[in-house]
């Protein structure tokens, strides 16, 4: 074993610990979702003896969540595309016209990640009834694009301070206009920056139950978050049910993290090295 390996074991077996940390409650959560009820109980860490599926066919047929997957998808992909289309606009302009009023919208939307957003739920509650919105999933969307543009428009304003001047003057003398410059030079770059964003609104617009539990009453526009906390009960839970239906809550998440996963990296590790 040579000399580099023996420096790098105790950083292998750190990250080879966290990661058994890290996928333990994930394992537990899908093996269980095959098991019956009193096997749970009996053994919540083994394989499943007595394999089945009724926990997920009940959460589909009886249960409704195919409705509730539908709606939470939509919000989410409309969301994030906001968000997305939203932010990345209004950081670029704030990187590239110095003033005190960028300076002032920039901390405007910056003070957006000290202050929670749920404490103005009141306030969003007259609001969504005021524009007729309330028990439909639409009042959902103006909410999470408004809590996910202050992350997006801090990760993708850094982001774009960091890509070369030199740039955007060699734009300019071509005759492009600020806007051929955002489409065709600025947005292809932002690329991991966007994935960024994307997974960390993702995740908190998929697993809220807060703003759903507060506006929707109906079950027609109810989410999966909502839907799940339906399954546990004051003095009973069917537990095969409940696991089944949070493996399949957080299929979504890993799918969108497989697909970004480079991405993402690259958009933390963006500016951590200086050439």
């Amino acid at each position: 074993m040579s000399r580099s390996t023996i420096a790098r074991l105790p950083t292998y077996l750190i990250l080879t610990a966290w990661s058994v940390v890290v996928l333990f409650p994930l394992w537990t959560l899908i093996v269980n979702s095959f098991k019956p009820q009193k096997e749970i109980f009996k053994d919540p860490f083994g394989l499943p003896k007595n394999f089945t599926l009724a926990g997920y066919e009940a959460a589909w047929k009886t249960g409704r969540f195919d409705l509730y997957f539908t709606n939470s998808i939509i919000v989410t992909l409309i969301s994030l595309v906001l968000i997305l289309a939203v932010g990345s606009m209004a950081a670029y302009s704030l990187a590239k016209w110095k003033s005190w009023v960028t300076n002032f919208l920039y901390v405007f939307f910056i003070a957006g990640l000290m202050i929670p957003i749920r404490l103005g739920t009141i306030d969003l509650v007259r609001l969504i009834k005021t524009l007729n919105l309330q028990d439909t999933i639409w009042s959902l969307i103006p909410v999470y694009i408004a809590m996910g543009m202050p992350i997006a428009t801090f990760v993708l304003t850094a982001f774009i301070k960091d890509l070369p001047s030199e740039m955007f003057d060699a734009a300019k003398v071509d005759g492009a206009s600020e806007w051929q410059t955002y489409l065709t030079i600025v947005l292809p770059l932002m690329r991991p920056a966007l994935a960024t964003v994307a997974i960390f609104n993702m995740i908190k617009i998929w697993n809220d139950f807060w703003f759903p539990l507060v506006f929707i009453r109906v079950e027609e526009a109810r989410t999966v978050a909502l839907g799940v906390s339906l399954l546990f009960g004051q003095y009973r839970t069917d537990w095969t049910r409940a696991l089944a239906v949070l493996s399949l809550a957080a299929v979504p998440l890993l799918i969108l993290y497989v697909l970004l996963s480079r991405q993402f990296i690259k958009g933390l590790t963006a500016g951590a090295v200086k050439g």
